[in-house]
């Protein structure tokens, strides 16, 4: 039984790497505006969960534990898309420097024997995010990293971004993008330990 990451995202990957798990890598490639069109007046937990299963349901295919998942910033009531140029970047830090704001992360989670889905577990996880109130030399000098691209919250907690992150309340993990706590629990709802997919050398 093998771990399936729905996700190009390479902090996903850092994730589970890090915890001793190496993953197959199978890109989505979904439409998340398709995809969100087939909500009606959705929810931000229940928008951004959507998106997690439409992932992992894209990848179905090899047996294993597919896991998909999506990250997007709530503030002021209203979900942030990824910034994906240095302009986006420096409107949306302008926006929430100083600011606290809350990183929604939805996972799917889904068992697949014999080619097909045999199980399924869904959660979302909601961290509080505390950001710095950054200068704009610093803004501007971080959106030209290009890091923040395609980042949810346009930052990284765990590379420059960190710099901007005053405090967090939640799981550090699912800011990154994928909660272990919450994959631990999908797991278990499976039957399998987190020790099940841990990597082994040989002999041990």
């Amino acid at each position: 039984m093998r771990i399936v990451l729905a996700s190009s995202s390479p902090s996903r990957l850092s994730i589970l790497r890090s915890a001793g798990v190496e993953p197959i890598v199978r890109v989505s490639h979904v439409d998340e505006p398709a995809a969100a069109a087939e909500l009606d007046d959705p929810t931000p937990a229940e928008y951004v969960q959507h998106l997690a299963a439409a992932k992992a349901e894209a990848v179905v295919g090899e047996d294993g534990v597919i896991i998909g998942g999506d990250s997007m910033l709530l503030i002021d009531g209203e979900l942030q898309g990824k910034p994906h140029t240095e302009q986006e970047t420096i409107a949306r830090w302008h926006r929430q420097r100083g600011r606290t704001a809350e990183l929604i992360t939805g996972h799917a989670l889904l068992l697949v024997e014999g080619g097909r889905v045999v199980d399924r577990y869904q959660e979302t996880a909601a961290t509080t995010i505390h950001f710095a109130d950054a200068t704009d030399a610093d803004i501007a000098a971080y959106a030209a990293t290009g890091e923040p691209f395609g980042c949810a919250g346009a930052f990284t907690l765990e590379a420059l971004g960190g710099w901007f992150i005053d405090r967090i309340e939640g799981d550090p993990s699912s800011v990154i993008g994928l909660s272990l706590p919450v994959v631990r629990r999908g797991l278990a709802a499976f039957g399998y330990g987190v020790s099940d997919f841990w990597n082994r050398t040989e002999g041990h």
